[in-house]
């Protein structure tokens, strides 16, 4: 009887070590911030110092893309690892606005319940897995995070909310409502990034001693334009909603330093895969954000609404201070988080998405991840062919540039390389071949709002 419980002993010690030999895994996603808003990213204005420093101790990926420019199909691809319009989540921000028509769908919009979630995939490699913030997958209760691969749940369902706690419950939709786990509401009593944090820490204060994947979905910076009072002091030399902006970056950067700072006192800082990111290119004209130098904003297809902020750390395996030039995307997050947790790349078989890791830890730093990216809303798409970029429109033929040398998109190449033009476009033709008809045929209410910003932030944007 003494060596049976001996050997069990033994056994399940070996099932602990193995199961600390698996990384930890944290993805802060930040909403609507524009390229050039933190320090790591050059700006001289926004105070980022917890992200700068994991910058530092990571990855940072100049070319960082996203799947779509709107924040719900961004979020489709990410959690997929599959272009979203391959599933027909083409369309728009779901549910309840952005269509006259969306209401009555509501319902109905949200992740299909077909598609395999990276919640899905980690908890059969024996992840503990929690989202902390915004959904925005669907607000009827089979999309519930609950029931994507998720174990625990504190944020809400929609696309935004207030930072600050809402006294009167009456009238305010549901999906705006703070709810933990299932159904069960309340609100928080303090900041709502702080309050993210705060149960961030708790979690991994509760799962320190088994792998876990948090997904820290901040709904921070996007509107309603709200900070605090001692957090919007600390810019006294800036106004309106730049000033606004500044202080929920510092917020969102509180965030995520307090959280890394507990990775840190726990001893779980080297082995813990950190990623910060964010859904889309900050709306300029929405919160004051700042993209340059790159064109565009958030919800058209130039860089300034497809490429993002991109920090990957993890201290065990990744040597600090590097800087990848090759284009990466959000797709790429699932496999890399699978292959690091254990996973074979090989079960991964319907996923878009590629393993980073070898491309970092000097196995194919000469290598592109990806030949060919694609985007594509309604009739506009785009295909990133090396360092080539083809933009279709729907009223016009299409505008091609040379990213190597015109990161800002001013230089129209559609005159000088007609023959690349043609290639590329029976490319998006080929690949439109394969993808689903959109699940929510609705009315294009934001068509030419979309393409009106793409001119007027055509040269970046300015707000200090």
């Amino acid at each position: 009887m003494k060596y049976k419980f001996f050997f069990l002993i033994a056994i399940l010690s070996i099932q602990l070590i193995e199961a600390q030999k698996k990384p930890n895994i944290i993805l802060f996603f930040a909403d609507d911030a524009g390229y050039a808003d933190f320090g790591f990213q050059g700006s001289k204005v926004m105070k980022t110092p917890n992200l700068d420093k994991l910058a530092k101790k990571g990855v940072v990926f100049s070319q960082g893309y996203v799947t779509d420019a709107t924040c719900g199909p961004s979020r489709a691809g990410l959690i997929t690892g599959k272009y979203q319009q391959r599933f027909g989540y083409e369309e728009i921000n779901v549910p309840g606005y952005m269509s006259e028509n969306s209401a009555l769908l509501g319902d109905d919009m949200g992740l299909p319940l077909d598609q395999v979630t990276m919640a899905d995939y980690l908890k059969r490699l024996g992840y503990t897995n929690a989202l902390f913030g915004k959904w925005h997958l669907g607000d009827a209760d089979r999309y519930h995070p609950l029931k994507r691969g998720f174990d625990v749940f504190y944020g809400f369902r929609g696309g935004d909310r207030s930072y600050f706690k809402y006294d009167n419950l009456a009238g305010i939709h549901h999906d705006k409502k703070i709810e933990r786990g299932f159904r069960s509401y309340e609100e928080p009593e303090t900041y709502v990034t702080d309050a993210l944090a705060d149960e961030t820490i708790n979690f991994i204060e509760a799962n320190k001693n088994k792998p876990f994947f948090v997904m820290l979905s901040f709904n921070a910076v996007h509107t309603p334009m709200e900070a605090t009072k001692e957090d919007l002091a600390k810019f006294p030399n800036l106004t309106g909603k730049r000033k606004e902006l500044a202080a929920m970056t510092l917020a969102m950067d509180r965030a995520c330093g307090r959280v890394l700072d507990k990775l840190k006192e726990l001893g779980l800082d080297q082995n813990t895969i950190v990623v910060f990111s964010n859904d889309n290119g900050g709306p300029t004209d929405k919160n004051a954000s700042d993209n340059r130098p790159l064109s565009g904003t958030k919800s058209n297809h130039l860089e300034g609404g497809l490429r993002v902020p991109f920090v990957l750390s993890w201290p065990d395996k990744i040597k600090k201070g590097k800087h990848y030039h090759y284009p990466v995307s959000t797709l790429d997050l699932l496999p890399t988080f699978y292959k690091a947790g254990g996973g074979n790349i090989k079960d991964l078989t319907d996923i878009d998405g590629v393993d980073l890791l070898p491309f970092v830890i000097n196995e194919k730093e000469t290598a592109r991840p990806h030949k060919e990216l694609y985007w594509k809303k309604d009739v506009r798409a785009v295909l990133r062919e090396g360092d080539f970029k083809l933009i279709r429109y729907p009223d016009r033929l299409a505008e091609l540039y040379d990213l190597s040398n015109d990161i800002s998109e001013q230089k129209n190449l559609v005159n000088v390389f007609p023959e690349k033009v043609k290639t590329m476009f029976k490319k998006i033709f080929e690949w439109e071949l394969t993808l689903e008809r959109p699940l929510w045929l609705l009315k294009r209410k934001f068509e030419k709002y979309d393409i009106d910003r793409m001119d007027k932030y055509r040269n970046g944007s300015s707000n200090d």
